[in-house]
């Protein structure tokens, strides 16, 4: 969702109540570790296609701008292209290694916080305008759900295949996550200059108003942190960093299997002279 589903591997901290017993023992917790660490993000992946197919929709009944339907379609076609041309797949990759960046427990809680903040609010703050006839907050919040669907929907299934290579797969998220923050700051725009509260609102009406107001704050002050802190400095590096790795792997493994053969060659060679 803001990367993480692409970037969170099984827990590699040690456990410090176990360090001093049994190797096997140690082992055992950490597979028992992994197994609920998968678990949580299997189940929440889940969890999320399911809003994902609801919230598409939805959205396509002319409440997204134009842009925003366009966008998906443009961020598709220049992952693809990258894939051909600028960072092709190496074919190292094995699908028990798609994680770039080795995710903690507070790393899954922040992956659960931007979840929530991102997609079960907005979703009720939607289904909530619908309910109370609010159009103008189903039309400012429904643009960052639909770029949102669509990145989790590209983020899961790129995260199977290995025809794209790390970098291709960390500029997902960077890049729906760079739109996203400009049709945040229009949401924000539109639920605090654009949005007056009447005079005799009643309680769940100012409590429907400032909801919608610090959402939009929450959800700008998430994926900006998450932009700036996360995705720039550490996801992005870490792909180019294994991306380059591997490619040097596999360039000195052909160059020693070139070498190996012209040495066999050349043995060949000799043997016939003899």
């Amino acid at each position: 969702m803001s990367g993480v589903s692409l970037a969170v591997a099984p827990l590699s901290e040690p456990d410090e109540t176990t360090s001093s017993t049994k190797p096997q023992q140690k082992e055992r917790n950490q597979q028992q570790q992994q197994q609920q660490g998968v678990g949580v993000m299997g189940s929440l992946r889940v969890i999320e296609l399911q809003l994902v197919a609801f919230i598409m929709v939805f959205s396509a009944s002319g409440l997204v701008p134009l842009l925003d339907l366009v966008f998906p379609a443009f961020a598709s076609a220049y992952l693809l292209l990258l894939s051909r041309f600028a960072f092709p797949s190496l074919g190292t990759t094995t699908s028990t290694s798609q994680e770039i960046f080795q995710g903690s427990r507070f790393f899954r809680v922040y992956m659960v916080t931007g979840t929530t903040v991102g997609l079960f609010l907005p979703l009720a703050y939607v289904l909530g305008g619908f309910a109370r006839g609010d159009q103008h907050a189903v039309r400012s919040a429904t643009p960052h759900l639909f770029l949102l669907s669509f990145q989790i929907l590209t983020e899961n299934i790129i995260s199977g295949l290995s025809l794209f290579s790390p970098p291709v797969r960390a500029l997902v998220p960077l890049l729906y996550t760079v739109r996203r923050i400009f049709v945040l700051i229009d949401w924000i725009q539109d639920v605090w200059i654009n949005t007056t509260l009447p005079a005799n609102a009643q309680i769940k009406d100012v409590t429907w108003y400032w909801f919608g107001k610090g959402l939009a704050v929450a959800n700008l002050a998430y994926f900006s942190i998450n932009l700036l802190c996360f995705l720039i400095p550490q996801f992005l590096p870490r792909a180019f960093e294994r991306y380059f790795r591997e490619r040097n792997e596999v360039q000195s493994k052909s160059a020693e299997d070139k070498q190996s053969q012209a040495m066999n060659r050349t043995k060949h060679a000799d043997k016939k002279q003899e």
